[in-house]
């Protein structure tokens, strides 16, 4: 069944109102961070071209679930319903940016130390067993990068798109992600990844590639492409032009329905992970 929440007009920008805005700086960088809730920590990555109203949604379902959500803007407008030269514009800007690195393969994205330092704040903040984290499409693989801060316990990959040039790479260091599967095999955890079976930005080569990486422990979910939301924002349907953002885009919140499903597997993980009492 759909989760409850604050209904927000999915085809108009997003005020954010029950969000608080902070400036964090850390790691020598200064970014704004959308706050709200009660619990255990979940960051929540924003797929391009940014903080849109579909994101917002899924960050409430994240909320009401009882944790503390902090969603920080990275790139583009915070709360605008994305349209498509608007998007466009954001993608390309991030595409040339040193801190995405978006064609580098076996290269990890520097903003995930600052990342990875925002998830430690937050689990000092917030206390509970660890933080979660959630990364899409651009932002999709930074959650496993985040694996290399010991807080992070509960990494979810939605259809992760980088680098954009090679399809079958990971954009992780080679000795980060050494790191990672080792924590994953001693402390028995395991990192959830979801993407459309057509999707031409995360395709079944990049799948293959985390599941030759990390074993038994990266669980893959695959669904149809006729899962997908048929009408999208433009940017979606115009610029990415496939089946591809699982949780927020081309969500169908309705029961029975596999993005649906996806979605309360993704929340029902957290939960497991992250609100189980401390040793």
């Amino acid at each position: 069944m759909p989760v409850g929440g604050i209904v927000q007009g999915m085809n108009h920008d997003d005020p954010l109102h029950d969000f608080d805005r902070r400036t964090v700086t850390l790691e020598g960088a200064t970014k704004d961070v959308l706050v709200a809730g009660q619990g255990p920590a979940v960051v929540v990555l924003a797929e391009m071209p940014g903080i849109s109203p579909h994101v917002a949604r899924f960050a409430r379902w994240v909320r009401e679930k009882g944790f503390t959500v902090f969603m920080p803007s990275l790139f583009g407008t915070d709360g605008a319903w994305p349209r498509a030269e608007e998007g466009l514009a954001v993608l390309r800007r991030a595409c040339v940016s040193a801190e995405f690195r978006a064609f580098a393969a076996n290269a990890s994205s520097p903003v995930t130390q600052w990342l990875r330092a925002l998830a430690r704040q937050a689990h000092r903040e917030c206390g509970g067993p660890g933080v979660g984290a959630i990364g899409m499409c651009f932002t999709g693989n930074f959650a496993l990068s985040m694996m290399l801060e010991a807080s992070v316990l509960a990494p979810v990959l939605c259809q992760p798109s980088l680098p954009f040039e090679a399809p079958d790479a990971l954009q992780i260091a080679p000795d980060e992600l050494a790191t990672v599967k080792s924590r994953l095999e001693r402390e028995d955890l395991t990192v959830r990844a979801y993407r459309f079976e057509g999707d031409r930005y995360c395709t079944a080569q990049r799948f293959a590639a985390y599941a030759a990486a990390l074993g038994p422990r990266f669980e893959p979910r695959v669904l149809p492409d006729g899962a997908a939301n048929p009408t999208p924002p433009p940017f979606f349907a115009q610029v990415v032009g496939c089946a591809h953002s699982v949780v927020t885009a081309h969500l169908i919140d309705a029961v029975g329905e596999p993005t649906g499903a996806a979605r309360d597997e993704i929340l029902a993980f957290f939960t497991t992970r992250l609100q189980r009492s401390a040793p």
